[in-house]
């Protein structure tokens, strides 16, 4: 499997609204990655939540790193070039990135959602 494929269990729909769960090292970073995916309008609204620790194995060891959680409010057809964009400026050398579907919500919301990232597409 590629290495920016992503999985669906849902739709295929270009629109669909989806969430991307991601992280990054510290605030700096985190606020730099939010700005850009919205400037480029690959994500319609990044939250980025309080800093917390994160405990995980990697390469055989326990490891435990302080990390700020990331939001990230897009469309299924926005993924592919949202994943890429992502991994170039993630440090981490596979950084978190899990895709959720998004069941329901406000429509002028979600429609707000599809017009952000629609501007360059």
């Amino acid at each position: 499997m590629a290495d920016a494929a992503l999985v669906s269990n849902v739709s295929d729909l270009p629109d669909e609204v989806v969430l991307v769960l991601s992280n990054a090292p510290d605030q700096l970073l985190a606020k730099r990655i939010a700005h850009m995916l919205v400037e480029e309008y690959l994500a319609a609204c990044v939250n980025l939540g309080q800093p917390g620790l994160s405990m995980y194995m990697w390469e055989g060891k326990l490891e435990g790193a302080e990390e700020v959680s990331l939001t990230i409010k897009t469309t299924r057809g926005q993924l592919p070039a949202l994943v890429a964009r992502l991994k170039e400026l993630h440090p981490y050398e596979v950084p978190e990135i899990i895709v959720l579907p998004v069941l329901g919500g406000l429509a002028s919301y979600m429609e707000w959602v599809r017009e952000q990232t629609r501007q360059q597409q």
